[in-house]
């Protein structure tokens, strides 16, 4: 069997709908996407058309008001939050716009807490390791104080990749970032996703560096264009 044909995301008839005072707000609208194991694929749209919204729920992250979604074969809503915890702790990173790290832990331990929450005997190795690849080797003891806008999104790269996963998303990775520094921490992703052979998700409103994706997927008014 060859996997790399495998569907690893699969969404079908998806909706969101949230309260808007009196009347009801539609974000999302009938969204059906199928991504394969290997794939990058470029969410992108206007600010407003729901592609955060999109990508919060894909990763389980948000819950649609309709519709379902399917990572790596299980019916990700179908799960209760443990469940949904537990198969993204093994099966997918997240690179965000603001980092996340956590200010009182040094950018070894930042990497390290998902290895130690998956029972890794060698977490520090592996953190070391690919701390070392994003060339942050001689900075394992700084605290996201101390680093850069660039060092600390790089502390969250090798953090997202530290648990090999299958599937990476990225909601606006360089959007903090100057535009040396993004485009480190943009061949950085792509490096990182070859080599692993992750899948790769990624809202952007940045255009090249969508078109450096091997698909865009565009939202317009909360719906995907072409449609």
């Amino acid at each position: 069997m060859d996997n790399s044909k495998k569907t690893i995301l699969s969404a079908r008839g998806i909706g969101k709908t949230v309260k808007s005072g009196s009347s009801d707000l539609v974000i999302l609208r009938e969204i059906d996407l199928s991504v394969t194991a290997g794939d990058a694929v470029a969410v992108v749209g206007a600010s407003g058309s729901g592609k955060s919204t999109l990508l919060a729920i894909l990763a389980g992250l948000d819950t649609p008001s309709i519709g379902s979604v399917e990572v790596d074969g299980a019916d990700l809503f179908g799960l209760d939050e443990d469940q949904r915890a537990e198969l993204r702790g093994k099966s997918v990173g997240f690179v965000f716009q603001s980092f996340q790290l956590l200010p009182s832990l040094s950018a070894l331990e930042n990497v390290m807490l998902p290895l130690e929450l998956a029972g890794r005997a060698d977490a520090e190795a592996m953190s070391r390791e690919i701390l070392a690849r994003v060339g942050l080797g001689e900075r394992l003891s700084h605290y996201p104080k101390h680093l850069s806008g660039g060092e600390q999104q790089r502390v969250a790269l090798a953090r997202a990749f530290s648990v090999r996963p299958k599937l990476l998303f990225a909601d606006e990775p360089t959007g903090s970032l100057d535009a040396a520094a993004g485009s480190g921490v943009i061949d950085l992703i792509f490096e990182l996703n070859r080599s692993y052979g992750t899948t790769l998700v990624m809202v952007t409103h940045d255009e090249n560096l969508a078109q450096r994706c091997g698909r865009i997927v565009r939202l317009v008014a909360g719906q995907i264009a072409g449609k």
